[in-house]
């Protein structure tokens, strides 16, 4: 084996990483997409990304491109999938490697970059995207429902104070159904992760919602609290 620098007989192939970040406003799930910067299929929307440097893994490549483009780190971000098909890329064979992520939208809108002229658009009214992006969008939210059904990941895209009737907004918009308030609101407390704070949320209604925020230390410690929280979650 000493001496051999390169499998003999064996093609390149380039790897990417792309980037499906999701964001909630208050009412709506968000994508963040930007425009692409280079040929081909320059200026049409597309997921951020970028291609895995030689000295950077997968994730360490996903972390980089999450950070160009919004200047945070240490965000909620699960690889996806591998997407590999000979002809998804018409300029080389380029296996891109898929992570979603979830981001308060309130951190960062500030410092998102002039470069890509990024948009958070809704997730049901997306426009068309480049390459094979739809089909990673389309798996990512279906992995965003699994995922929220079992584990309280969802309080990833929201303030760090906020009110039940946000929570419920936010759930609904994910799984595009209607909670029941009283069963959601004793639901959503029997898990224990929330602290209830002495003021409230007049903007909403008269009477007012009292914020919560999230218990991080048992949010880490008893990560399956949500265990089936949702009945049946849409995979």
């Amino acid at each position: 084996m000493a001496g051999i620098t390169r499998y003999s007989g064996q093609s390149r192939m380039l790897v990417a990483v792309d980037c499906i970040i999701f964001g909630f406003d208050g009412q709506s799930l968000k994508l963040l997409l930007i425009k692409r910067g280079f040929e081909p299929l320059k200026n049409k929307w597309s997921l951020m990304g970028g291609f895995v440097q030689p000295n950077e893994g997968f994730e360490g490549a996903a972390a980089r491109v999450l950070h160009k483009l919004t200047g945070l780190e240490g965000v909620y971000m699960e690889q996806l999938f591998a997407f590999g098909a000979p002809d998804r890329d018409p300029v080389e064979r380029t296996v891109a490697i898929a992570y979603f992520a979830l981001i308060d939208i309130n951190k960062f809108q500030v410092q998102l970059s002039d470069e890509y002229h990024a948009e958070w658009v809704s997730l049901n009214k997306a426009p068309h995207l480049i390459l094979d992006h739809m089909a990673m969008v389309k798996m990512a939210q279906e992995k965003l429902r699994y995922k929220a059904a079992i584990h309280p990941i969802l309080f990833e895209l929201l303030p760090p104070k906020f009110t039940i009737p946000q929570l419920q907004l936010l759930y609904e918009a994910v799984y595009d159904i209607t909670f029941d308030k009283r069963n959601f609101s004793r639901k959503i407390l029997s898990t224990g992760l929330l602290i209830k704070q002495k003021d409230k949320d007049k903007l909403s209604s008269k009477r007012g919602a009292f914020y919560f925020k999230l218990d991080k230390r048992k949010y880490n410690a008893k990560f399956n609290a949500f265990l089936n929280f949702v009945t049946n979650p849409v995979i």
